[in-house]
């Protein structure tokens, strides 16, 4: 997407305080608390961070960025530019038990990232991209929709990693976006999940699969988590469970959409031991809001940050 207009104004960043009103605001704020990292759980999130290397974003906010990223075991992210700079300035500040893969630049010229804690968590030997034959196209169809699946824009980005003696697959995926309304973006993207839900059901099934547990997770670009809604229904085609939020926030910081997702096949289910999104915006920067109000605020956010809050679930093997 393009990038998001700088903000013209100065504002000095006190990485000290913001990091305080962060994690005050995780663990005190109704409905925001995110479970400790320990020896009997996991915490998985995806984020996508806008414009991840094109935004020109300062030493103090990629500390506040990290922050985050440290309250997860492993976290997907999305949005990265085929510029590594902001995925490099990032590492910086993250301590050196994390790891990193990442994919080359596709559509967008966007990366697909995972950072892991590799005290933690083992990166297994399947990983890859998921990409779907083109004599399979024809199987991906809809009922009601009228367009052609013709591969991802973004393939996503598959990695099996080992907690303990659970193994996990996850799939790392960002949708294809288009136009808010349009019915051919909307299509496309209803085409590009049900490709994942496919792939994901398919893998399960085969006997030469080593990993059952598998979860996608990243911007689906899901205008709402509700049947009826297309890209919804067509992610859960194929087995997929969504765990039930725990809270009304939304994922985009502008309250209107649930793009960002984590899904998983069955089996799973019994083993998610919490869940939720993390709405940042509402803790960091409160002089700016209180001082220059909600447009200059989010602006800022959006661009220094990120337009996208963190998803993320627990779970206990």
């Amino acid at each position: 997407m393009p990038p998001f207009p700088k903000p013209t104004f100065e504002y000095v960043v006190d990485v000290k305080k913001e990091i305080k009103h962060i994690k005050k605001y995780r663990d005190t704020k109704l409905g925001r608390a995110i479970p400790k990292s320990s020896t009997t759980n996991i915490l998985i999130a995806t984020w996508n961070i806008a414009n991840f290397g094109v935004q020109k974003r300062e030493a103090e906010h990629y500390k506040i960025i990290a922050e985050m990223v440290t309250w997860f075991d492993v976290i997907a992210i999305q949005e990265v530019n085929e510029n590594l700079e902001g995925l490099l300035a990032l590492r910086q500040e993250l301590p050196i038990k994390y790891g990193c893969i990442y994919t080359d630049a596709s559509g967008n010229n966007e990366r697909m990232v995972y950072l892991y804690n590799k005290q933690k968590i083992k990166l297994l030997e399947e990983f890859g991209e998921i990409a779907v034959p083109a004599e399979d196209n024809r199987d991906i169809k809809l009922p009601g929709n009228g367009s052609s699946f013709s591969g991802f824009s973004r393939n996503p980005f598959i990695a099996s990693f080992r907690f303990g003696n659970f193994d996990f697959m996850l799939a790392n995926a960002h949708s294809y976006f288009g136009k808010e309304d349009e019915t051919l973006s909307m299509e496309r993207r209803s085409l590009e999940a049900y490709a994942i839900a496919r792939w994901a059901d398919l893998k399960r099934k085969s006997k030469y699969s080593t990993i059952k547990n598998i979860i996608a997770l990243g911007d689906f670009n899901m205008p709402k988590v509700e049947q009826g809604d297309p890209v919804y229904d067509a992610l859960l085609a194929r087995g997929f469970e969504m765990p039930k939020h725990s809270t009304e926030i939304y994922s985009n910081i502008k309250n209107d959409k649930h793009y960002d997702q984590v899904v998983f096949l069955p089996g799973l289910k019994s083993k998610i031991a919490s869940n939720g999104s993390y709405d940042f915006d509402g803790a960091l920067f409160p002089d700016l809001y209180t001082n220059m109000g909600d447009t200059q605020h989010r602006n800022y956010v959006r661009y220094y940050i990120s337009d996208h809050r963190i998803k993320w679930i627990e779970i206990t093997p």
